[in-house]
């Protein structure tokens, strides 16, 4: 396939990068070699292989076998070197938003150059970024980036691929377009950027409803219900007490004045 030298250099790169997310993985969570190894494919080529078959042609990953190298590359690399690695889990985050500047670039490009429209090819590119690592974390038994609401993993993907689509569409200066080898290194360094200083900082999203969420609810609320049924005479109501609860306050309170226990009906 007819791919520009520059965004071959840059997919192969972030297909290693997040290669080397998954063999790590495995690394910390004791799995052998060929275990990080397939962990390593699921990061590297998922996430372009759900795209490509999304737009209807031959993954990349099986047209061109030197996008196999960089995985095996990746297992060799671990084996070899992790016994000198000590923060496994900074190094982790670290490839991984590396794997997902250079893939919310390239998914975007390709996505476009097969006549995407905008939208579209949005949405190619960050499921190309996301994707592998959703792959990997589901197998490696983790809660998946793209779900941790502790910091921010979706969004500076979006935001790369939107640059992406900027760049390349954009007319600046009677020139069609401002892509070049500038831009194409910008991107995904300023979308692996973001992605570090969010997981740095912790910056999260907004939970799913204001001031609430499931953590904070009683038990009870949830013990016996239907999420669209309407409680029954037995279910706790939010906001009721049931008659032990009233019989144990008057009693605290009848302890603390003196009063003996009133007899229970």
């Amino acid at each position: 396939m007819d791919i520009p030298p520059l965004l071959l250099a840059l997919d192969l790169v972030g297909v290693f990068f997040f290669a080397i997310s998954g063999n790590l993985l495995a690394a910390r969570k004791n799995i052998d070699i060929t275990g990080g190894l397939v962990l390593g494919l699921l990061a590297g080529l998922g996430g372009g292989l759900v795209r490509d078959v999304l737009l209807g042609v031959t993954p990349l990953a099986l047209a061109e076998p030197v996008y196999l190298v960089p995985p095996f590359l990746a297992a060799a690399v671990v084996y070899l070197v992790g016994p000198h690695l000590h923060r496994v889990r900074l190094l982790i985050v670290g490839f991984d938003a590396g794997g997902l500047g250079l893939f919310c670039t390239f998914g975007t490009v390709r996505a476009l150059d097969h006549g995407m429209p905008v939208a579209s090819a949005l949405l190619l590119g960050v499921i190309t970024a996301t994707g592998g690592g959703l792959m990997r974390d589901v197998v490696a038994n983790e809660i998946p980036a793209v779900f941790n609401g502790s910091d921010l993993y979706v969004i500076p993907a979006t935001t790369g691929a939107a640059l992406t689509v900027l760049a390349v569409s954009t007319e600046v200066w009677g020139s069609s377009d401002i892509w070049g080898p500038v831009v194409a290194v910008a991107i995904p360094t300023f979308a692996f950027a973001f992605r570090m200083v969010a997981w740095q900082l912790q910056w999260h999203v907004p939970a799913p409803m204001r001031g609430w969420s499931f953590r904070g609810v009683d038990f009870r609320l949830r013990r016996g219900r239907s999420v669209f049924g309407r409680p029954g005479p037995d279910e706790w109501v939010p906001g009721e007490e049931d008659d032990d609860e009233v019989d144990e306050r008057d009693d605290d309170v009848g302890r603390r004045s003196g009063r003996s226990p009133r007899p229970r009906r």
